[in-house]
């Protein structure tokens, strides 16, 4: 079994949108891309820091979903780091309300020993120094690094940003990130000088309106399957962004072709994400209604058509 490990936060959120709140419930990039893996025949770890006040019931889903949690550090006394957030009617923007580091301030990285030869290493969005700490501590080059990353890295710490990016395969982020990366408005232009900065491929997510791949002159569009409700889209990014990559590992092959299909089980899963509050509907979630929706997108993209020789 292929091994993929996970970098990134498991965390508090308290989210609010139109169709209402919640209190402190379970979130986290770690958390939904460790869910998501769970579907694809993979032996995941998580890297990642909570503090004392983390239950472990919290723990206990995520190892229950066959998530190796050896690599979550728990501070004594301290406390887990919070996100806090209200959507706007569209879903589509938000506003911060509480971002509050706690142990996430002073996180070390430290990579279980059995991952450190992972075949398939995903960072998730955190600081690019904690990114590159765990790429420094691989025995083995990997097969394919995949980086996740926001525009709040680029504002504030976008040298350490760079030099990630330079390390890694493949980069995720959405339009308005890659524009901003980039200084490009166009889309393919973007990626064209996001490829001249490293990965080999580049990722754009737009929500609603699907995702794009990159490679060089070739180009793949993956959209997204429309749905009759959404209610939260907290976490569907870094739910893609875990279909993709575990979807990659469980298949062993990292061919262009390949990644299709790959951005094709991301945004299959990113689709349920959104359709309850936090980490409910990924909990829940079973392989039978996976495959359901998988047929769904098979039908929204196929066509036939004859062309004039």
């Amino acid at each position: 079994m292929n091994k993929l490990l996970i970098v990134g936060t498991v965390a508090f959120d308290a989210i609010e949108t139109p169709f209402g709140k919640t209190d402190k419930i379970l979130g986290g990039a770690a958390t939904y891309i460790g869910l998501a893996s769970n579907f694809f025949n993979v032996d995941a770890a998580v890297v990642s820091v909570v503090g004392e006040d983390f239950p472990k019931e919290y723990l206990d889903l995520l190892e229950n979903k066959g998530v190796n949690i050896e690599g979550i550090e728990i501070v004594k006394g301290g406390k887990t780091f919070f996100w806090s957030g209200k959507y706007h009617n569209d879903l589509n923007s938000r506003d911060t309300l509480v971002t509050e580091l706690n142990v996430l301030a002073d996180f070390n990285p430290i990579v279980p020993e059995q991952y450190k030869n992972s075949d398939v290493v995903l960072l998730g969005n955190l600081h690019p120094l904690v990114q590159a700490g765990v790429l420094d501590q691989m025995t083995e080059k990997p097969k394919l690094i995949v980086l996740d990353t926001m525009n709040f890295w680029m504002d504030c710490a976008l040298p350490e940003l760079m030099s990630v990016i330079a390390r890694v395969d493949v980069i995720t982020i959405n339009d308005e990130e890659a524009r901003q990366l980039s200084g490009e408005y166009s889309l393919v232009k973007a990626a064209e000088k996001i490829h001249a900065m490293g990965p080999k491929y580049v990722v754009i997510k737009k929500g609603e309106h699907g995702a794009l791949l990159f490679h060089n002159k070739e180009v793949f569009f993956a959209p997204a399957l429309p749905l009759e409700e959404v209610f939260d889209p907290t976490g569907a990014g870094d739910t893609f962004a875990g279909g993709f990559a575990g979807y990659i590992a469980q298949s062993e092959n990292i061919s262009f072709d390949n990644m299709k299909s790959g951005i094709i089980y991301g945004s299959n899963l990113a689709s349920f994400c959104v359709e309850k509050f936090g980490t409910q509907r990924m909990e829940a979630l079973t392989k039978k209604e996976v495959a359901s929706r998988l047929q769904q997108f098979k039908a929204l993209t196929q066509f036939e058509i004859e062309l004039d020789e």
